[in-house]
């Protein structure tokens, strides 16, 4: 049977990934900074 539920919008699905991915661009942007000695901001010329 297909699933109906919805894959935008507030559902639990998209929630889901929405966290998943801000946790997967934190790790990165602390990894980035630990590696280049600069911040995120000095890294794209605004600081």
């Amino acid at each position: 049977m297909a699933d109906i539920t919805p894959r935008f919008g507030f559902s639990a699905f998209a929630e889901t990934w929405n966290g998943r991915l801000a946790m997967l661009g934190f790790v990165i942007g602390l990894g980035t900074e630990l590696l280049t000695g600069q911040g995120i901001l000095s890294q794209i010329g605004l600081g």
